[in-house]
């Protein structure tokens, strides 16, 4: 029997520097009919640091380009190595490698993304058709950019009651809610484990709090939570995109805090962000609330956001049967296939886009 679809490689960049997440699905862009291999590499501590040298940084301004560049190809030999080691490791033929890289920048407002992954240049070192920049059509569409992970979530709810949310916690915070007849709403919802990862790394030298242990150690500071909530992405109606540094400047409300301190209210404004978002601006309240990313590896956000919707059952991934590892790269493998069949990965009623946009590179081996 042939079985539909393609085997899709999914390559995440991950923001937060927790590693390179891979996932490796069989899927027709509609259905996930068999989730093959999934691993996390982690980065090069130099490789790092020349990454976090770029962050923020726009092309075509002063010498940004050549840096972007430089920056750039080291990423792509480094995805090119471990695509062709997991590959190998997984004797499996990969039809397609979607990549969604680290966003080095990422404004609607500016009608601007970049993420790192030269996808040409790795299709031709791999041999792999490549799909990347996913965020593209959208963003020059008029849409937000992101969410892309709506569709995703849409497939493995099917045998969900409705309605439901789904919350992708990584370097920032989406929601995707889906109701009772199919139809669904995707958002960013607030920041995610960058804004607590950069608390952790400026006064620990930690790239996060692993577990949330410092959090569960500290004492969150309400007020602080109640004024860094007062920021104005919070009352701007979806859809709406956070981009990159939009609370940065909210991170000095944490200072004269604690380390374990810091970590939990910094751990709480996550979760106040999501519930917010979840209470006020979804068409009907869900029936449960499916943590995602890595977010759901923090015990303590979970039981934050516990807290904060006690009549609402809030479960993490794995136990809906999602990945808590490598969700980010099984979306970006689910999209790529979208991408091959020329199927729509953003909607008026999760970016804004005036109409469903199809979205991705595509770049096969030079002949």
């Amino acid at each position: 029997m042939i079985i539909k679809g393609l085997n899709c490689l999914g390559l995440m960049g991950a923001s937060t520097f927790g590693g390179v997440e891979l996932s490796l699905i069989h899927t027709d862009g509609l259905d996930i009919t068999e989730r093959i291999k999934e691993t996390n590499i982690p980065y090069p501590d130099e490789l790092k640091e020349k990454i976090r040298s770029i962050l923020g940084l726009k092309r075509d301004i002063d010498d940004n380009e050549e840096k972007l560049k430089e920056v750039d190809l080291l990423v792509s030999n480094f995805y090119i190595k471990i695509i062709n080691d997991f590959v190998l490791e997984s004797g499996v033929d990969v039809d397609v490698v979607g990549i969604d890289g680290i966003t080095i920048l990422h404004n609607p407002n500016l009608k601007y993304t970049y993420q790192l992954g030269n996808g040409r240049y790795i299709a031709n070192k791999t041999g792999i058709k490549v799909v990347t920049h996913f965020r593209n059509a959208d963003i020059f569409n008029g849409g937000q950019g992101t969410p892309v992970s709506s569709t995703y979530f849409n497939a493995v709810s099917s045998d969900e009651i409705k309605p439901i949310v789904y919350v992708n916690i990584s370097g920032k915070s989406s929601l995707t809610w889906i109701g009772s007849f199919g139809e669904f709403v995707g958002f960013d919802c607030g920041p995610g484990d960058n804004f607590i990862n950069n608390w952790t790394s400026k006064h620990a030298n930690m790239d996060n709090d692993y577990n949330g242990r410092l959090a569960a150690m500290g004492s969150v500071h309400e007020k602080i939570v109640n004024s860094l909530m007062h920021h104005k992405f919070f009352a701007k109606f979806p859809p709406k995109s956070a981009y990159t540094g939009i609370f940065a400047e909210k991170a000095e409300h944490l200072e004269g805090l604690s380390l374990e301190d810091g970590a939990a209210t910094a751990t709480a404004f996550v979760a106040e962000a999501i519930c917010y978002s979840i209470c006020l601006y979804l068409p009907e309240l869900p029936l449960k609330v499916v943590i995602c990313g890595k977010g759901a590896n923090n015990p303590t956000l979970v039981r934050f956001i516990r807290q904060r919707l006690p009549n609402i059952e809030v479960v993490i991934s794995k136990e809906d049967g999602i990945t808590t590892t490598a969700v980010n790269a099984e979306i970006a493998a689910f999209l790529s296939a979208r991408s091959l069949y020329s199927l729509p990965i953003t909607f008026p009623s999760t970016t804004g886009v005036i109409n469903p946009m199809s979205g991705g590179d595509i770049y096969e081996k030079d002949n």
